[in-house]
């Protein structure tokens, strides 16, 4: 098995809802970060906010999942056909061979936090009505999208940090390989919640201003919130014309808990891995669509790790300006991105940055730049040296 086609995907962020408000973001680099509005989060930075999610409980027998994550995860879930096309993959495949593979790291934490807020104030007991296992409990988001979709194959989630929704590309890929699925929904979803907010910026890693990635003059992380879903099987069961995952790369340097490796030792293995896995060099990359959360020290981390791999000045950018970073998301979201410039033919620019850093030593330019695009490298890389590369294409 050399390659897993896309087959359908959908996205929401605070840049758009679905593909087409996403893509045309990208394309002119149009911000969704705003000034923290979070209820009960009393913090000086910008957010990427998903707009209306209080406004649209889940009800009837999905109400025990009810919380902002899989409120999240079901309007993703409605965007660009996505329903239809796991219902047809349904039918040629059957519900039982159908994984469902998702990547968080907050999961419903924020429905925690609303019930300690209401408890009782002589005992102490959390509310009758507060439901750990639909909602903060990790599997929730699996557990909630299997049932939504009617689906009984494996399902599983991954958490490692900023590097969840992309693991589970590499994970999809072992399933298929392995028989014991025919396809595969994978992606993540990450919501808004007071212990990120406050806990990046007990971490001095937080920006008072929206993030500028690559920036000279970068000071931290803009937290977004957002879902990304895709559909994927085996190139030779798939169109001609889907966008293919050829190459996936993982590592653990376990450098910090929550520091980067100075010199990105375990970036560039999986960055290697992952053209290695495609049977490409470097030179085959049209750019890197990089993890750039836009601190000091990951930034420059990522850039070396790009020189070590790809040589100086690697074309690249970093998206994070217009979503903010979305935690386990991000590797979503980033997919999405990488597929929305596959499709449409350009290169992103970098959101909020108006003076490159010439230390990274880096082609990062502001604005998008029309022309083909085939291979895309994707980077994402959380805590604990948890480190992921995919590889995509478009189709032959």
């Amino acid at each position: 098995m050399n390659a897993l086609a896309i087959t359908a995907h959908t996205q929401t962020s605070a840049a758009g809802t679905g593909n087409a408000a996403g893509a045309a973001a990208l394309r002119a680099g149009r911000s969704g970060l705003r000034r923290c509005d979070l209820p009960d989060v009393d913090l000086e930075t910008f957010i990427g906010r998903v707009q209306g999610l209080e406004d649209h409980p889940l009800e009837g027998e999905l109400a025990p999942f009810d919380c902002r994550n899989n409120r999240l995860a079901e309007l993703a879930l409605q965007q660009d056909g996505f329903l239809d096309a796991v219902a047809s993959a349904v039918r040629r495949h059957g519900a039982d061979r159908v994984a469902v593979l998702l990547g968080t790291s907050t999961s419903g934490i924020a429905a925690t936090e609303e019930a300690y807020r209401r408890r009782d104030p002589e005992t102490g007991a959390l509310p009758p009505d507060y439901d750990y296992r639909h909602t903060q409990n990790m599997y929730s988001l699996a557990d909630y999208v299997a049932t939504r979709l009617g689906l009984s194959g494996p399902a599983m989630v991954v958490s490692t940090a900023c590097s969840s929704s992309a693991k589970v590309f590499a994970d999809a890929w072992r399933h298929l390989r392995a028989g014991v699925c025919d396809a595969a929904i994978v992606g993540g979803v990450d919501s808004l919640c007071g212990m990120t907010l406050y806990g990046f910026n007990a971490l001095q890693l937080v920006a008072p201003e929206p993030c500028t990635p690559l920036d000279r003059q970068r000071r931290g992380i803009s937290i977004g919130e957002a879902a990304g879903f895709f559909l994927l099987e085996r190139a030779e069961d798939a169109p001609a014309d889907a966008p293919r995952l050829t190459g996936h790369g993982e590592s653990s340097d376990a450098h910090h808990m929550s520091a980067p490796h100075p010199e990105g030792a375990g970036a560039a293995r999986a960055m290697r891995e992952a053209l290695q896995c495609a049977g490409c060099a470097g030179t085959d990359v049209d750019y890197v669509l990089m993890h750039a959360t836009a601190t000091p020290a990951n930034d420059r981390s990522e850039a070396r790790a790009l020189a070590d791999v790809l040589g100086p000045q690697a074309r690249c950018a970093g998206t994070k300006g217009l979503t903010g970073h979305t935690l386990g998301a991000a590797g979503a979201v980033g997919a999405a991105q990488a597929l929305a410039s596959l499709g449409g033919g350009f290169v992103p620019g970098t959101a909020g940055l108006t003076d490159p850093d010439p230390e990274l030593g880096l082609d990062a330019r502001a604005a998008s730049e029309e022309r083909p695009v085939r291979r895309v490298l994707l980077n994402a890389f959380g805590f604990g040296g948890n480190n992921c590369s995919l590889l995509l294409e478009a189709p032959c």
